[in-house]
């Protein structure tokens, strides 16, 4: 069983996160799993401290998994920010007892960015919505995915 997999069999709230070297945009669903949320981003700085804030918010959320974007290439292939992704997702899966998945996230960051062109948010503010909004994407497509699972 896959990690995907493993989430799709449980119940209750996940978080969605959007893990960047300066900004890790966070969101959460709601326990039915209808619909994602941003909650904000964080910037503690190091992967170590990251993870670390990062689990501590999956506890005061109360989720049951937790959801992590990976950064893959066009064709298919990983680089080295799909490899930092996944080590933060180790880091994370240390800290916690609930199970760590990776998502696919290609075009996430351009969805996000159209849908700001679209909304004409601009200047500091696209700053500080964009990896939010980049992990609810992250989220909402991999609740889409699991429901397609469970069918």
């Amino acid at each position: 069983m896959n990690e995907l997999e493993q989430i799709a069999g449980s119940r209750g709230k996940i978080l969605g996160v959007d893990f960047g070297d300066t900004r890790t945009g966070l969101a959460v669903c709601d326990p039915s799993r209808l619909l994602a949320s941003g909650i904000g981003y964080i910037s503690p700085g190091g992967i170590d401290k990251t993870a670390d804030a990062v689990a501590e918010i999956a506890r005061e959320q109360g989720v049951v998994a937790v959801v992590v974007g990976l950064p893959v290439n066009m064709d298919g292939s990983e680089g080295a920010r799909a490899a930092r992704c996944r080590k933060f997702a180790h880091f994370l899966e240390e800290r916690l007892s609930l199970p760590v998945a990776m998502f696919d996230e290609r075009m996430t960051t351009m969805t996000a960015a159209r849908y700001l062109n679209e909304t004409n948010t601009r200047g500091k503010k696209r700053k500080t919505v964009i990896d939010t909004l980049s992990a609810q994407i992250i989220l909402q497509n991999c609740l889409d995915r699991l429901k397609y699972l469970q069918s």
